[in-house]
């Protein structure tokens, strides 16, 4: 399982967003057509919305690829 940490200051990252960040989509279309095929799990259940908002805590499997959400540090 990979770890996502969110930015410091940021409550939330849209799912399509996440998805590119953490390298398993290479661009903002194959986010959005990986998500609306139904390739994604939020939490374990498949989700559709590519601005569904993820908060720490959240998991995502995509791509054979999990990712659990944490905040980020104002450190």
């Amino acid at each position: 399982m990979q770890k996502f940490k969110l930015r410091a200051g940021d409550e939330f990252i849209r799912l399509g967003q996440v998805l590119k960040a953490a390298g398993i989509a290479e661009s903002g279309s194959d986010a959005k057509e990986m998500i609306l095929n139904g390739e994604v799990k939020v939490n374990g259940l498949e989700e559709t919305r590519r601005g569904r908002k993820l908060y720490p805590g959240d998991s995502v499997l995509a791509d054979g690829e999990q990712l659990l959400i944490e905040a980020g540090s104002d450190v």
